[in-house]
């Protein structure tokens, strides 16, 4: 069997640069040598929009896009959407006896990500289902690889511990997944914080016009220290030479900014404005492409819907073996 990969988002909004650092790009870089499939978790997303659960149905096709414009192929890569693959919730209602409250309230994926929503009425018991039902969204594709950022290594970790668990108590169906890491363990926020985060505001989205972009570089935190131009600075830290760092292609050029950032002979503004530049160099062809499948909805639909029933038909075939290591698969009549 081929070897296979599962990943995905959940449809909050639409994806930023961050995402694109921790996970896409590694999508993009594997699709051809991995069967892929890319989850939609709207389900998951219910957490957050459970008032307005209108609103998915525009956020998956907004992600869709964006999985599209980055150079994900229709033709190999599977869009499957969660909510229309029922066995989903199946197994996670399975797992949810592999797993202790204790366990759940020590995730620290699942600590930071209240700590941001700053929940008013209680945290949802969706949400601290959150890493059994990723667990299940992983193993019922059965994936050996999910290409994640540093945040949501304690999911990977969790839905190791329920492969083994639930293999040692009925059967080796399940695949135990390993997790990798983007080419950076987490790009920070534009305000400096440690993570771009939709809930914090401080993203540059991939759809972004250059305009916005611009206004989000420019006003990017640099180093506090430096009051003058022509004071020395520091390169280590600062997020506008991280960003240089990922997306400028023109080391060279990275370089010397940094060599004279630390003499203090090049200002804020200009080490901005090449960051700007080439920034928009690369999400200029995302854009065209985001523009191209915009133009064509019925072919997106079309691409989501054909990646689902793909995607339903791999998890149907785990879930019968599923029920049948726990003896659920009964023959009554």
């Amino acid at each position: 069997m081929e070897k296979r990969i599962l990943t995905g988002d959940r449809p909050t909004g639409p994806l930023h640069l961050g995402h694109y650092v921790g996970s896409l790009q590694n999508r993009v870089r594997l699709q051809h040598d991995y069967d892929t499939y890319i989850l939609i978790a709207d389900i998951q997303a219910l957490t957050d929009n459970f008032e307005h659960p209108e609103k998915l149905e525009a956020n998956v096709f907004e992600v869709a896009l964006d999985y599209l414009a980055v150079g994900l192929d229709p033709e190999r890569v599977k869009i499957v959407v969660q909510s229309m693959v029922p066995e989903l919730s199946e197994l996670t209602t399975y797992f949810m006896n592999l797993v202790t409250v204790a366990t759940l309230e020590r995730n620290p994926t699942v600590k930071d990500e209240i700590k941001q929503r700053n929940f008013k009425r209680g945290v949802p018991v969706g949400f601290w289902s959150y890493p059994i039902s990723q667990a299940a969204d992983i193993t019922i594709f059965k994936a050996e690889l999910v290409p994640v950022g540093e945040d949501q290594l304690p999911m990977i970790e969790q839905a190791r511990e329920i492969v083994r668990r639930f293999n040692s108590l009925y059967a080796r169906v399940l695949v135990e997944p390993r997790a990798m890491l983007g080419q950076m363990a987490r790009l920070p926020g534009t305000d400096g914080g440690a993570k771009m985060s939709k809930s914090l505001g401080n993203c540059i989205y991939l759809g972004d016009p250059p305009e916005t972009v611009r206004k989000r570089v420019m006003s990017m935190f640099t180093d506090p220290t430096r009051i003058h131009p022509t004071d020395p600075g520091h390169v280590e830290g600062n997020p506008v030479f991280t960003y240089h760092d990922v997306f400028n292609p023109d080391k060279a050029e990275v370089d010397d900014l940094k060599e004279r950032y630390r003499k203090g002979t090049v200002g804020d503004v200009e080490v901005k404005r090449k960051l700007f530049s080439a920034l928009d160099g690369f999400l200029s062809p995302i854009r065209e492409r985001r523009a191209e499948f915009a133009a064509q909805p019925a072919r997106v639909r079309e691409i989501i819907m054909d990646g689902t029933r793909k995607g339903r038909a791999v998890a149907q075939s785990t879930m019968d073996e599923v029920r049948a290591a726990m003896k659920l698969n009964y023959k009554f009549g």
